[in-house]
């Protein structure tokens, strides 16, 4: 049956990385007849981060019967690409031979990230297909605290004594087993006789000088160490900001102990990025193969915050009551205030929360920011406070509404402004997380500030 199969090629959809629905219907045809060929022969030109996302896409039943009838084939390199929601259960589906083979092939920072956020057991059967210097290497970097520099790093470094010349560092690695060097690097260290850091020397340099050149003559002029024990989003904004390709790292007497890669920086990076905009949503650290359960449990919290900050604003409506009963006009217009208050201040938020995680916001300019965001937030406000008081007066045929919405808009707007950046840096500054708590509190200032001030005036102006 399998022979009649004409071959479908896998193809990216579009030039976009991802896998088109031809593609993954092919494979899961493979799947359904049991042929591992056509299922290999499908699978070879992938790349490791495209299987992860096929696999990440199909169901649980269709992921382990894939699993299963690739088995050999599985790369090591999958299980690191792979959404951690989803590690368990494909290591539990992987037979020991074939996560063995896949373990061993990954560097040792692969094996860290993939080790630290399994149950015990799954941990033991991770480390036990090591040889025992890489498990004594992995056991160590674990020893660090989470999402530090240590458990970032890899262990498989390069590093050349500082007297050495260009020719001996090559004749070095060319000496070197393959086993022993990374798969990838892009400098070699050079380190004094107590194994400090002194400098990089990049592989483009040391290939296009002569071989009597010492290495401390080809020093980069950009230079970094990294102690084990920073934090990896501090790493990370290291590495974009200074435009490194790799750091070495080292522990607390300055020795040199391991590299980070701009690859593991970036990932760090964008991980921060990702957490930033589902925080702002108040949807936590949810993927889109979670259970429904684990998400209801996410999402849940933040709702209920949403629902008492939905009950402090409607508080500020009820003591409008009567005002209300005698200006119907009044509850049709209100929504509109807060609306557009909530809106300007989640702009002025997701700035402010942006500008903190990049460091661009310090207490040097902080108040220079929060002047342009309130002088932002009153032109936007006299501008919508002119469109929305003349829709006031044609709707209602009533001038002095008008007027009372304008101003309730333009007051709204610079408190968004104020409060969408001030609430941040607020909570910044008390060790609080600003994109998982100042959504909620944006909100509820400018909704009760929004009702408050139309509703306020209102009963001045009006009755």
């Amino acid at each position: 049956m399998s022979e009649q199969t004409e071959p479908v090629p896998i193809e990216l959809e579009d030039a976009a990385y991802v896998l088109g629905p031809k593609a993954i219907s092919a494979i899961l045809y493979a799947v359904d007849i049991e042929d591992q060929a056509k299922l290999t022969e499908l699978m070879e030109p992938l790349h490791p981060a495209d299987i992860a996302d096929l696999l990440e896409q199909i169901n649980a039943f269709d992921r382990s019967r894939l699993i299963r009838l690739y088995d050999r084939e599985f790369d090591g390199e999958i299980l690191s690409e792979l959404d951690e929601s989803i590690r368990e259960e494909v290591i539990g589906v992987l037979t020991p031979q074939v996560l063995t083979q896949a373990v061993r092939e990954m560097d040792s920072d692969d094996v860290v990230d993939l080790v630290e956020d399994l149950e015990d057991h799954q941990q033991e059967t991770i480390l036990d297909a090591l040889e025992d210097v890489d498990r004594a290497a992995v056991q160590q970097a674990l020893g660090y605290p989470e999402y530090s520099a240590g458990r970032l790093m890899q262990r498989e470094v390069v590093m050349a004594p500082e007297h050495w010349s260009v020719g001996e560092a090559i004749d070095h690695l060319r000496a070197t087993p393959e086993e022993e060097l990374p798969d990838q690097f892009y400098h070699i260290v050079i380190v004094d006789p107590r194994l400090h850091p002194v400098g990089n020397v990049t592989l483009g340099k040391l290939m296009r000088s002569r071989r009597e050149t010492k290495l401390m003559d080809l020093l980069e002029e950009t230079f970094q160490i990294i102690p084990a024990t920073q934090e990896e989003s501090d790493v990370a904004y290291a590495f974009n900001q200074y435009h490194l390709i790799s750091a070495p790292v080292v522990d607390e007497e300055g020795r040199l102990i391991g590299i980070i890669t701009i690859d593991d920086a970036m990932a760090v990076l964008d991980e921060e990025h990702e957490e930033d905009i589902l925080r702002l949503a108040g949807v936590g650290e949810g993927s889109l193969s979670d259970r429904v359960s684990e998400t209801t449990k996410q999402r849940l919290p933040w709702l209920a915050v949403n629902l008492l900050t939905a009950i402090a604003a409607s508080l500020v409506i009820a003591q409008f009551e009567a005002a209300i009963a005698q200006i119907v006009a009044l509850a049709v217009l209100m929504p509109i205030v807060a609306s557009m208050g909530g809106n300007a201040g989640t702009q002025s938020l997701t700035v402010a929360v942006r500008a903190l995680a990049t460091k661009d916001l310090t207490g040097a300019n902080v108040w220079r920011v929060i002047r342009r965001e309130v002088l932002v937030g009153a032109i936007n406000g006299l501008i919508f406070a002119v469109v929305i008081g003349i829709v006031g007066v044609i709707w209602f045929g009533s001038p002095a509404l008008g007027f009372v919405i304008a101003i309730a808009m333009v007051i709204n707007m610079i408190v968004a402004g104020l409060a969408g950046t001030a609430i941040p840096v607020i909570l910044d500054r008390i060790g609080i997380d600003p994109a998982l708590a100042s959504g909620a509190f944006v909100t509820t200032v400018t909704d009760v500030v929004g009702f408050f001030a139309f509703l306020g005036i209102a009963v001045m102006v009006l009755l």
